[in-house]
């Protein structure tokens, strides 16, 4: 397995059997162009391997040229393609074959027979390297295909993730994630472990307090709670390797878990790189962070209201709940910063029914 950005891919076709495949295609191409010389169109950057390769088996003379278009964001195709680089000589009358390393929904073929067309080429065919016939919707044909796939999502030989893994000379396959594990962030005040109880009984996720991970090993004398203890009776922050110990051994209580909601941690961009570093050894990743924005003097208002009925001192005062916001801002505005970098903050408005709020958040879920 390996990991490319935020993303796992498991080993799926072999170099031997990439090999193979391309032999295949070069003696069909060899035996069709016999007495041509065509000009191999190679849509970069992901055919340049498979053209290259083919270019070198083929027996006559031969030219290339390329033309690069985009379709793709990430793993997903935008649908509309895009060209990039448009064809660098004139093609009129002559014999062409596009060289592209995988065909799955035809829309970059499809926009390139139509420059073709405008072009008033004598002849041209499709060699593919990998050909997904579920995908597949347009009415021309494939007339050169290495290997038919699944839907799924490869990088190796020319395919890339984000640039990414186009070197590797085997294929692989995106490993699907099995856990949703999304990061609750929130004011104090702004109804934050209502709604925690609220989605992991939804998704049937574990949440994973801070707090209650720190009282629990504390409570029953746990080596980590011992030890988180001896630095709090010191006045000393716990550092971050024995917070980060005490979440590891809750998810691993958990391993059968459909994933985690993580709340009050991480809270350091050094403890939010030790998470993703964790659950990349697990082959997962958090999924995204999620933060109730809610406007600070209208939280001010309800903790004060809050600490008339409830008794804690710490909602009684003005300027300790003001401090509270600060640190709250300090510390998330680091943690926005980490997973904004990762496309993976989403800020949630945080005003109105819990019901109005949970909705809101489901709906960023639901796309995670």
């Amino acid at each position: 397995m390996i990991q490319l950005q935020d993303l796992f891919f498991q080993k799926f076709i072999s170099k031997a059997e990439v090999k193979g495949a391309v032999n295949d295609v070069s003696l069909k191409i060899n035996k069709d162009y016999k007495e041509k010389s065509p000009v191999f169109l190679i849509v970069l950057n992901g055919a340049f391997f498979f053209g290259a390769d083919i270019i070198k088996k083929f027996d006559g003379t031969c030219e290339m040229s390329f033309v690069k278009v985009n379709s793709y964001e990430g793993t997903e195709s935008k649908g509309a393609v895009s060209t990039v680089m448009g064809l660098d000589t004139t093609l009129k009358n002559r014999d062409v074959i596009i060289v592209e390393d995988i065909v799955d929904s035809g829309n970059t073929i499809e926009a390139i027979l139509k420059m073709l067309k405008q072009e008033q080429v004598k002849s041209c065919k499709i060699a593919t390297m990998f050909y997904k016939p579920l995908a597949f919707k347009k009415n021309y044909p494939i007339d050169y295909v290495g290997m038919e796939i699944e839907n799924d999502f490869i990088v190796g030989y020319g395919l890339d993730y984000n640039e990414l893994g186009r070197n590797l000379s085997a294929i692989y396959r995106l490993k699907p994630r099995k856990m949703k594990n999304i990061v609750l962030f929130g004011p104090p005040g702004a109804g934050k472990g209502t709604q925690a109880e609220y989605l992991k009984v939804k998704y049937n996720l574990v949440h994973i307090s801070t707090g209650d991970v720190f009282r629990y090993n504390i409570k029953n004398e746990t080596k980590l709670g011992i030890l988180a203890k001896s630095y709090m009776d010191n006045g000393d922050l716990v550092p971050d390797e024995v917070t980060i110990e005490m979440l590891k051994a809750e998810v691993e209580k958990n391993n059968d878990a459909q994933g985690f909601i993580f709340d009050g941690f991480p809270r350091t961009h050094s403890q939010a790189a030790a998470l993703d570093s964790f659950l990349a050894e697990k082959g997962e990743g958090i999924n995204g962070m999620v933060a109730l924005e809610v406007d600070e003097n209208l939280l001010v208002e309800r903790l004060l209201q809050r600490g008339e009925t409830s008794g804690r001192a710490d909602d009684q005062d003005e300027s300790k709940i003001r401090n509270r916001f600060n640190e709250y801002k300090t510390k998330t505005a680091v943690l926005k910063d980490y997973y904004e970098d990762q496309n993976k903050y989403f800020g949630i408005q945080g005003v109105g029914s819990i019901e109005e709020v949970t909705e809101r958040l489901c709906k960023v879920i639901d796309n995670l």
